[in-house]
């Protein structure tokens, strides 16, 4: 065999011993079989609900069949660097929703990407930062969605391109993406900072959008929440560090009431770039809790 076919050779082993090895690396890890489950705090759910912006993305689409009130049914375009996702039916439909989720399979998806048939999810679903919530909450949540109104609204397929195999890459990046789950409280701070550390970090998944990634979108940790590339590419999403000491507002209690009233109390700037919804959904919080985000989100530098 001359050298040139030698190499060839070679090069053709290497080439196909490493697809192998991404396909392994790349499969999804197994998830919890079995959650302990007691009855589900519907309030705590609905706080949660609101904290995430649930209905932000998993709105209809435009010109579906509305409800009223609205329902978190699934269909709206989700725009990002990779392509665009149509979040699904959080509504407890059996056919087209939740309905027939488990504890575990809810747990799964929220912590580890993972479906129910056990296929990785995209990141456009925040399981990155949902690793945090505890899994009490979870099932709260879970059980305030299952008490909604059931609405049938089919899944559509992500315009991703080579969606099969982008999909299973995912387990790739999870590799190198999924931090340590759970949520530890500071103990220098108080019981306010630390809930607001907990909303924002976890169901709030705000770093999600205002933390800058690397070439790989991989959330870069130590630039928490200094600004980044608006996902669906519209300018960027500004930084959420010095707040009040940039005199964005005047003090903890004026950012509280822009969360909680937004251009209502003329704090138009929270309307931008997709805020108008988000903070909607913030607005139906208990005061307590935006008072607690306010005071977490202040204390960034």
């Amino acid at each position: 065999m001359s050298i040139g076919k030698a190499a060839a050779a070679t090069g053709g082993l290497l080439l196909a011993a490493g697809v192998v090895a991404a396909w392994i690396l790349s499969a999804p890890s197994p998830g919890v079989t079995a959650v302990p489950e007691g009855k589900a705090d519907l309030a705590n759910g609905e706080t949660l609900y609101h904290a995430g912006s649930c209905l932000a993305c998993h709105r209809p689409a435009d010109g579906a069949a509305m409800t009223e009130p609205a329902l978190p049914s699934g269909g709206a375009p989700f725009k990002t660097p990779v392509g665009t996702f149509f979040p699904q039916n959080l509504t407890p439909d059996p056919e087209t929703g939740i309905g027939r989720w488990s504890a575990a399979d809810f747990v799964n998806a929220m912590t580890r990407g993972l479906s129910p048939a056990g296929t990785h999810y995209f990141p456009a679903f925040p399981y990155t930062s949902y690793r945090f919530v505890r899994t009490e909450d979870l099932l709260d949540l879970r059980g305030y969605l299952r008490s909604l109104p059931p609405v049938r609204s089919a899944a559509r397929k992500a315009d991703v391109p080579l969606l099969g195999i982008a999909r299973r890459g995912v387990g790739l990046w999870k590799r190198l993406a999924l931090r340590e789950g759970g949520f530890r409280p500071d103990p220098a701070r108080g019981p306010a900072w630390n809930r607001g550390a907990y909303l924002v970090n976890g169901p709030g998944h705000c770093a999600e959008c205002h933390t800058p990634r690397n070439l790989l979108m991989v959330m870069q940790p130590a630039r928490g929440f200094a600004g980044a590339k608006h996902p669906a590419g519209e300018g960027q999403v500004p930084s959420l560090r010095g707040l009040v000491a940039r005199g964005k507002y005047k003090d903890v209690a004026d950012l509280a009431l822009a969360l909680q009233n937004g251009e209502t109390f003329g704090y138009e700037h929270l309307s931008s770039g997709g805020m108008a919804a988000i903070q909607t959904n913030l607005g139906l919080l208990p005061e307590s809790d935006a008072g607690a985000i306010a005071e977490y989100l202040a204390s960034l530098q």
